[in-house]
């Protein structure tokens, strides 16, 4: 995947510290993908790099994906099925709206912090972390050719 212009190692090392946290609270497994551009639908290219990073293979098929198009400005926040299937229809609304909040004052890394942080707390009830849990996918942020 691509370098990482869009932000510096050491909010990559604050995301990926929050990801660790975050996944002390729950045995959910969650990813951090950005990208410069999305032409189309955040979701839909959420969906691909979720099967690319094979996030679909967790044992709970527990994992969250944030997906960032920094440019465009675009952001989709995605479950797996494990997840989707305890949790309210609307779970990752106030998550996103929280995020978008920071995004729009320029606190990139700290709205993707305080949305890593707020989906482990939430994601605790429904998958605590088990005694035998296992990282079951890599806490590195991730970035698209162009990021």
């Amino acid at each position: 995947m691509g370098e990482k212009k869009l932000i510096n190692e050491t909010q990559q090392k604050a995301i990926q510290t929050a990801i660790a946290e975050a996944e002390l609270n729950t045995s959910g497994e969650i990813r951090v993908h950005i990208d410069a551009k999305c032409a189309g639908n955040p979701m839909e290219k959420a969906i691909q790099i979720f099967e690319q990073l094979k996030m679909h293979e967790t044992a709970q098929r527990n994992g969250v994906l944030f997906y960032v198009a920094m440019k465009d400005k675009k952001l989709a926040i995605l479950g797996d099925q494990g997840i989707n299937a305890v949790v309210p229809e609307n779970f990752w609304d106030a998550i996103r709206d929280g995020m978008i909040s920071a995004f729009k004052k320029g606190e990139f890394s700290e709205g993707l912090i305080e949305g890593i942080v707020t989906a482990g707390q939430q994601l605790k009830s429904a998958f605590p972390l088990l005694q035998n849990d296992e990282n079951e996918l890599s806490n590195e942020v991730t970035f698209g050719d162009e990021a």
